[in-house]
């Protein structure tokens, strides 16, 4: 992922409009990043991948029972103290 100042992404927005077809353009102000440029393209795909993730609560028996049955590795005991 390409990634600019916003002070070159503004004196330089037609090329970064042009590379933003291909790939995202990371924007960052005083070091951090606060915009992604990207296609509208790539926006609708990762829009249309986040609709097909799914819910725990949707998950069918089986995967229920068998994430009930599942065991927690022993060095993880610590960890397994938070979910209760």
């Amino acid at each position: 992922m390409t990634m600019t100042s916003i002070l070159k992404f503004l004196r330089e927005f037609a090329a970064f409009q042009q590379h933003a077809r291909c790939e995202p353009v990371e924007i960052t102000r005083h070091g951090r990043r606060v915009f992604v440029l990207l296609s509208a393209e790539h926006h609708d795909w990762m829009r249309a991948a986040a609709r097909r993730t799914h819910r725990a609560s949707d998950a069918v028996p089986v995967v229920i029972d068998a994430a009930d049955r599942a065991e927690m590795d022993s060095k993880h005991t610590a960890r397994d103290k938070l979910l209760k």
